[in-house]
């Protein structure tokens, strides 16, 4: 083995990280947010837990990106610490998968068919297929299913370059010398543990042990304490991402060490029995990447069934290995870490989205009702209110800016462009309800009161602007672009119903019934509601856009208040005989 075999080595290597990247990122494409509707579906106990974990990894392929993404979720308090557990324990055994897929690079046989399931004679017709997909079709999901194929042929690819690489290694004396220091099951967990930990890939690793086990070198008593040592490696993501994070997300990576720790020391207490008592011919055989796969299985499942009793044993260790903090730790609204899964990462936007709503729609009741009773208490609480919504708006707009950097579906990059006008929309909503709540405020102050006319429309104004909130706010959560064809008539009627009160107070006005500042700042609550009233049409106009991304928004307006779209007027007139400020 001279230079150019390293250099072939360390080339392979480079192609098997970036193919596994990019079928990854394929694979989660394709998923698309289910993700995110799975994980709020089935981390209600362990079990779910447990399956959730085994079915995302299979899914991105990589149990590292898992224990990252879990980091992430804890910090930002959508998931707690036992449910990251069973997730954590199922990831362990998803990641088995990729292993057993590799193993198909060890078939040997003259048979044709056999030998079309050896990833190098299936690869290339994958690599040619993913190609015309990706160049001759429009749909972006049978690109992303074109960049799953692509991903998994550059990976095999690798796998084939380094096994070609260490094949030399079988005919030099020197590597078998140095072989036989890995009889000591001690230093084979040590060197797993610090190669997997410097490539942070356990999939690369086990990669690399299945393209050296081709040698013939290496037996299944070498083998076993490296895979062992692979699980402990493949920690090193989680320890790395734990940094800069609260208490629970550090015992995030604490349980992970904890698990994969715990099942080597298990299983290294068992194999030093049974090796000590009899002399088992199968450790000294070589091994073959098939091997390799049955080990690999038989480690990570044997340790999930073993230790899934006892989670909250694997809890108190790590609230013990992890102390609490101290200091108050700062609120985190969204992990940056959850960057590494964007459509997840835009599912979980989606729901900070919805509670900020929740909290703009608290502030918008409440100041309206500060109207006719002020108290300051209330007052203060919308205060601190106006505050969060305006960190909602910061952090949630800086994050999804970010995520717009990545590659992106084309449905995904639809849906942050809504969640980015969205929140600017509910965030002007709020400063409106704090416009709102200072004119109650003022009129608490100078202890002034509007007209008994002025407050029997002013009623009449706000239930049809809360009764539009509340459907807008629907239409969003739920994508129901059937309920956002009555946001638009409903505006209208507001709208319409605001002119004629404003012109009816200017008449007032006129007449002495009521003062100049009372009629300026009821003049400014018409504005305030209106404003509130187009906020809303546009949230509810966007869902509809998303659902048909050739339709512009004036468009859309244009079409729903046509003359001869007579749904729109059956329901403006229907709005319009509920919400009359009509004598």
């Amino acid at each position: 083995m001279d230079i150019f075999n390293i250099f072939t080595l360390l080339g392979g290597l480079a192609f098997f990280l970036y193919g596994m990247t990019v079928m990854s990122s394929g694979l989660e494409k394709v998923a698309g947010g289910k993700m995110e509707q799975l994980l709020r579906e089935m981390t209600s106990n362990p079990v779910k837990s447990l399956v959730l974990g085994m079915g995302i990894t299979v899914i991105v392929q990589s149990s590292s990106a898992v224990t990252v993404m879990l980091v992430g979720l804890v910090n930002s308090g959508i998931m707690n610490l036992t449910q990251a557990i069973g997730v954590i324990m199922g990831s362990n055994v998803g990641t088995t998968v990729t292993a057993w897929i590799l193993s198909l690079s060890g078939i040997e046989s003259d048979n044709f068919f056999v030998q079309l399931l050896k990833p190098e004679s299936f690869s290339p017709l994958l690599a040619l297929a993913g190609v015309i997909m990706m160049m001759a079709s429009r749909k972006n999901k049978t690109k992303n299913v074109g960049t799953i194929l692509i991903g998994f042929a550059v990976l095999m690819f690798g796998m084939e370059l380094m096994k070609n690489a260490m094949s030399p290694l079988a005919d030099m004396p020197e590597f078998t010398h140095i072989l036989t220091a890995f009889s000591n099951p001690l230093l084979g967990i040590i060197i797993g543990t610090v190669v997997t930990a410097v490539i942070q890939s356990s999939a690369a690793s086990v990669g690399i042990l299945q393209a050296l086990s081709l040698t013939g070198s290496i037996s299944y008593g070498m083998a076993f304490p490296i895979i062992m040592g692979q699980n402990i490696g493949t920690c090193i993501s989680a320890v790395l991402s734990a940094i800069g994070v609260n208490t629970n997300a550090r015992r995030v990576a604490a349980v992970h060490i904890a698990f994969n720790v715990l099942g080597t020391i298990i299983f290294m207490a068992a194999y030093q029995i049974i090796t000590s008592i009899w002399d088992i011919p199968l450790f000294k055989e070589s091994i073959n990447p098939f091997g390799i796969a049955v080990l690999h299985s038989i480690f990570n499942i044997t340790t999930t069934v073993m230790l899934f009793p006892f989670t909250k044993f694997l809890e108190k260790i790590a609230m013990v290995t992890v102390k609490d903090d101290k200091e108050e730790e700062q609120e985190v609204i969204i992990d940056e870490r959850l960057l590494l899964s964007p459509s997840f990462a835009i599912g979980e936007c989606t729901r900070l989205t919805a509670e900020m709503a929740k909290v703009v729609e608290y502030n918008f009741l409440n100041s309206t009702k500060m109207l006719k009773s002020f108290h300051q208490r209330s007052a203060e609480h919308i205060a601190e209110n106006e505050i969060k919504i305006d960190t909602y708006e910061d952090k949630l707009g800086s994050f999804l800016l970010k995520l717009a950097g990545r590659q992106l579906s084309d449905e995904d990059s639809n849906r942050i462009t809504q969640l980015l006008l969205t929140i600017g929309d509910y965030e002007r909503i709020g400063d409106h309800a704090s416009y709102i709540l200072k004119i109650a405020e003022t009129m608490h102050e100078k202890k002034q009161k509007f007209s008994p006319e002025a407050i029997e429309e002013l009623k009449v104004i706000v239930h049809a602007v809360s009764e539009l909130f509340r459907m807008t706010l629907e239409v969003f959560t739920t994508d129901n672009t059937v309920l956002a064809q009555e946001v638009e008539p409903l505006e209208q009627v507001i709208k319409k119903n605001i002119r004629k009160v404003k012109n009816r107070h200017i008449k007032r006005l006129k007449d002495g019934l009521c003062s100049v500042d009372v009629s300026f700042m009821f003049s400014d609550l018409m504005n305030d509601l209106r404003r509130i009233a187009a906020h809303c049409s546009n949230i509810a106009t966007c869902t509809v856009q998303i659902k048909d991304s050739t339709m512009e928004k004036h468009e859309y307006s244009q079409r729903a208040k046509s003359l001869e779209n007579t749904d729109f007027t059956n329901k403006y007139e229907n709005y319009k005989s509920i919400y009359s400020v009509s004598k």
